[in-house]
């Protein structure tokens, strides 16, 4: 395979994923990782991507929401490994994206399908053009006795406008990551603690020292939950007021984002503020690069603990990370919805609340402290 022809197909797995590993590359490429690695350091000079520790990430693209990756086009198509039994149950999922933080999601969900015979068909409805009511609509046309809902809004929670369409279909539904406007509004759901996670992580800051716990989150459904944890942690464990960010437009460009990025690190360093919590993983991988390009260094100048840990652990200094579960969140979803197609009568709704996972790493120094030894635990 020529240099161009590897570049061609790297940037494509990039696009489609958002992050790759040197080590895959090479074995799916027939090269040496060296080659990868050169392929890598060639493209990023170009400005087609982000080289991290083991691999590269995508670039922020001009417009979309984070992870700001581009977003296949809708498509329907049914899990492979979920077709496989005939007249099994058919479950319509409605994700934001297929790629980042919903690709687990959706692996959790073909994977407990599989178990039940049930087959899987998807839409998509993007951050930067949703397609909510539209998308229900073709999920039931495509013959979907049941709905698995993440809608694409910038917030967590689902307008009674949405729930009254889905009510309307007579389908059993469950909402994913996402809970009812109206907190009185009876339906089944299965979300992440975000609030217990963005708690976790200023906790763990605090424990090694820290008095001062920064924020900077990114516009998404998942943002304000951060905020919320984060605040409570502060106000809990009586830390002092740091600096927080929290970006409130959808559409981003390049720019502006590191723009946002500069002005946070700034932030930080003129406040005293030596540790932060930052959502999500790309935001705070690209900070650590900003930070060595003026001569300064995780953790020792600024501790860093990220949210999502999808690409985490690839940073140059492997980041700590809020890690939610989101693979059991879609097993766990999927198991509901195929119990209500089961069930000869309606059963009491039932809404599920996972926590997440602190994967304690490199960026908050200390790293064979007896209490990062603990959380690891």
């Amino acid at each position: 395979m020529f240099a161009e022809e590897r570049h061609d197909s790297l940037l494509a797995e990039l696009r489609t994923r958002g992050a790759v590993r040197v080590a895959d590359l090479a074995a799916r490429f027939g090269v040496s990782a060296g080659t990868i690695r050169r392929d890598i350091t060639e493209l990023a000079g170009q400005g087609r991507l982000t080289r991290v520790r083991g691999g590269a990430i995508s670039l922020p693209a001009p417009g979309g929401e984070p992870p700001r990756q581009a977003v296949p086009e809708p498509s329907r198509e049914p899990a492979p490994e979920a077709a496989a039994v005939p007249g099994g149950p058919v479950l319509g999922l409605l994700v934001p994206s297929v790629t980042y933080y919903y690709s687990q999601v959706v692996a959790g969900v073909r994977a407990a399908a599989a178990e039940h015979g049930a087959r899987v068909v998807i839409g998509l409805t993007p951050y930067d053009s949703p397609r909510d009511l539209v998308q229900i609509e073709e999920l039931c046309a495509s013959g979907a006795e049941g709905l698995l809902i993440a809608p694409s809004g910038t917030g967590h929670s689902v307008p009674s406008e949405l729930l009254d369409r889905l009510r309307a279909r007579r389908v059993p539904f469950v909402l994913v990551e996402r809970q009812p406007e109206d907190p009185f509004e009876p339906c089944d759901l299965v979300v992440s603690d975000h609030r217990q996670g963005a708690y976790a992580a200023v906790r763990h800051l605090a424990g090694g020292g820290h008095r001062k716990v920064a924020l900077f989150a990114s516009a998404s459904p998942t943002a304000s939950l951060v905020a919320e944890g984060h605040a409570e942690a502060v106000r809990r464990l009586g830390l002092d007021d740091a600096p927080r960010h929290l970006t409130k437009a959808p559409a981003r460009r390049s720019a502006t984002v590191a723009e946002d990025h500069a002005r946070f690190i700034d932030d930080c360093l003129a406040t005293g503020t030596r540790a932060a919590l930052v959502h999500s993983d790309q935001d705070a991988i690209e900070m650590q690069q900003l930070l060595r390009a003026r001569n300064l260094q995780v953790p020792e100048d600024l501790a860093l603990v990220a949210y999502d840990d999808e690409i985490a652990a690839l940073a140059e200094v492997p980041l700590t990370a809020v890690s939610p579960p989101k693979r059991q969140l879609g097993e766990r979803a999927a198991h509901l919805l195929l119990e209500s197609l089961a069930a000869e009568e309606p059963a009491a709704h039932r809404q599920l609340t996972l926590q997440p996972r602190l994967v304690v790493r490199e960026s908050c120094g200390r790293a064979n402290s007896p209490e990062v030894a603990a959380a690891r635990g």
